[in-house]
Order: structure tokens, then C-alpha cells, then sequence
């Protein structure tokens, strides 16, 4: 089943793991939303200036690519979207948010999408 996803700090530099995420999630068929602070174009989809909070429906998982110290300015946005999970991905861990976002009703992982989507457990 589809899972719709917004990568938040989705980039073209094919070498980051947000653009590693982009690419196996659509190969895994998963929608993918891409949300970061620079623009471009990834796998034909462009992506939406962060700062312009846009609006995203039926959101079902947030992937986390921004670090901890990035968050805060965010968390009010990315709640706004409803996500029933947030995967924090290595290195974006945030127990405040990961707070904020269980007091909400979403689950908050800490995994990594490659790896939950390599297992099977995406």
C-alpha cells in the first residue's frame, strides 16, 4: 500500500541521503512530497520552499533529513500536516519533538527510511 511522504529536507545532491530516500521511495511506489529550503527539481517532482509552509493532504509518514537544531522553527508546520508517523533518520533525533508529535497521536520513529524500506518494514 501507497504511503504518502513528505521528505522534509529534500535536496538535489545525489549523494544525501534524502535524495537516496526520494529515489527508493518511489521505486517502492510510495508518493513522495518533497519539502526543503532549496529549490529543484528531484526525480521530476519540485521542491517546496519549507518556508512558504505548504499545504499537504492525506499526509501518512514525515521522513526527517533536517537536524535537531533546524526543528523547532518547524514543529508547528510539520504538525499542521497531520503525519500519523515522523521517522527521525540518523543524526535528526529529537526527544522534544518526538514528544510534541506522541502528545499529537502520530508515532515517532527513530529508523532509518532506507533500511525500513530494504526490510520490509516501511
Amino acid at each position: 500500500m501507497s504511503k504518502k511522504t513528505v521528505i522534509v529536507g529534500a535536496t538535489t545532491n545525489t549523494s544525501r541521503y534524502a535524495w537516496l530516500a526520494a529515489e527508493m521511495l518511489t521505486e517502492y511506489n510510495h508518493e513522495i512530497v518533497l519539502v526543503g529550503i532549496k529549490s529543484g527539481v528531484v526525480l521530476g517532482k519540485e521542491i517546496l520552499p519549507i518556508q512558504s509552509h505548504p499545504f499537504i493532504e492525506a499526509v501518512d509518514t514525515i521522513t526527517l533529513y533536517i537536524g535537531p537544531q533546524h526543528q523547532p522553527e518547524h514543529y508547528e508546520y510539520l504538525l499542521s500536516l497531520k503525519p500519523k508517523r515522523v521517522i527521525f533518520n540518523p543524526g535528526t533525533e529529537n526527544p522534544e519533538f518526538e514528544k510534541m508529535l506522541k502528545d499529537s497521536g502520530a508515532e515517532a520513529w527513530q529508523a532509518c527510511t532506507l533500511v525500513l524500506l530494504r526490510s520490509g518494514q516501511y
